[in-house]
């Protein structure tokens, strides 16, 4: 009997490709019929408005929100790059420079943070709109070669072979994206649906986008990572979010292994309902940390300053505190150039601030001693260790 032609589902449908292996043809967003926004997913998609309401009501009141957003950007550059299976601290992370990565691993979020700036820049200062070239652009910063590290395969440049994921070849891969010229068609609706502005509310598109382009798994390797800051561009861009301070993969992290399952969901039965509500619970509950995080750190910079005027530190110690809460991790020769006083001088302050307990030494011996504002990275570093043997997310492949 002649078995009759799989049939595309609302999603999409596996088909065997001439090569002999299995891959995914994804469809057409929106799906059909549209996602249901009724019941519990309605209420859950007002919850996460309001979450990100909250967001940008902090935002707006605080007196100088970049040193906030810093922070956030590098937090969530970390935590994506973890999922990935990135060893490194915030501390690690703090503390690099272009002159100073310690690791290939570090350089990764290095790399991850010049790509978030870089593709804000584009689309808020430049007006540049969102498209593929703008993503190959971020795409090319992302996958910069790391001192130490192998080199990308590729950077700003999408696949021309199959890749696929998890496994150690096609036989055995947990799922297979499109072939390149199917990709190729799948990215060209993916780039007209950036565009769609019609009833459907914008975080169900973009939690829409998400899953269609890791699906879609354009280039041969950092998909996972740049599918993520896709999220932050969009909803920026898009003007629902105010500042990119939504940091979601400290919830993708915490429950990577739903996040990798329920986009499989809805590859392998249509579910786009259990993806959505993932989604969304995951900006209603970052969206509560960022607040409360914020706070937290408003009230530290607060009791800092206080210490500050019983420590008689003087102007250039408010300006420390403040260059501190962006970039919390310091060298002497630091604090000499930014504040422009000599080195004796810095070294004193640093002394000071170390007596008032707001700098600790984190490096040996008394050469290029580097010092950390402990107690406001560890607000910040919350949700990023890295628990002992994980091995991070599943593997892209790329022959």
């Amino acid at each position: 009997m002649i078995q009759a032609p799989p049939k595309m589902t609302r999603c999409g449908i596996y088909r065997q490709t001439p090569t002999g292996y299995r891959a995914f043809f994804p469809a057409t967003l929106p799906p059909t019929p549209p996602v249901k926004l009724e019941g519990e997913l309605a209420m859950l998609l007002s919850d996460a408005d309001r979450a990100l309401g909250a967001i940008n009501t902090i935002a707006s009141v605080l007196p100088n929100p970049d040193l906030f957003v810093a922070m956030f950007i590098q937090k969530e550059a970390l935590l994506s790059s973890q999922i990935e299976g990135t060893q490194s601290s915030l501390t690690d992370v703090l503390g690099a420079d272009e002159e100073h990565i310690p690791t290939a691993d570090v350089g990764e979020v290095v790399n991850y943070v010049k790509a978030m700036r870089y593709g804000l820049r584009r689309l808020i200062d430049d007006e540049f709109p969102m498209s593929l070239r703008l993503l190959r652009e971020i795409h090319g910063v992302l996958m910069q070669q790391v001192r130490g590290g192998k080199p990308a395969l590729t950077p700003g440049e999408f696949r021309t072979g199959q890749n696929w994921i998890g496994g150690t070849n096609l036989r055995t891969a947990r799922f297979i994206p499109p072939p390149p010229d199917s990709m190729k068609d799948a990215l060209d609706n993916l780039e007209k649906y950036l565009y769609v502005e019609d009833d459907c509310p914008v975080l169900l598109q973009c939690a829409l986008i998400h899953y269609q382009f890791e699906t879609i798994h354009p280039f041969n390797d950092g998909n996972g990572r740049l599918g993520r800051l896709l999220i932050t561009f969009f909803l920026v861009w898009r003007g629902v979010l105010d500042e990119p301070m939504l940091y979601l993969s400290a919830y993708l992290k915490t429950h990577q292994q739903e996040y990798y399952d329920r986009l499989m969901q809805v590859r392998n039965s249509g579910n786009f309902e259990a993806w959505v509500a993932f989604f969304l619970e995951g900006v209603v509950t970052v969206s509560e940390q960022v607040v409360s995080t914020t706070k937290r750190l408003q009230q530290l910079e607060h009791n800092d300053i206080d210490r500050l005027i019983a420590a008689n530190a003087g102007q250039e110690g408010f300006r420390l505190l403040r260059h501190l809460m962006q970039q919390p991790v310091v060298m002497v020769k630091d604090v000499q150039r930014i504040l422009g006083v000599s080195y004796g001088k810095a070294n004193t302050l640093i002394a000071t601030f170390a007596e008032a307990g707001l700098l600790q030494q984190t490096s040996q011996g008394r050469r290029n001693r580097r010092f950390a504002y402990k107690r406001y990275i560890d607000i910040l570093a919350e949700g990023t260790e890295m628990p002992t043997g994980e091995n991070g997310g599943q593997p892209e492949t790329a022959p």
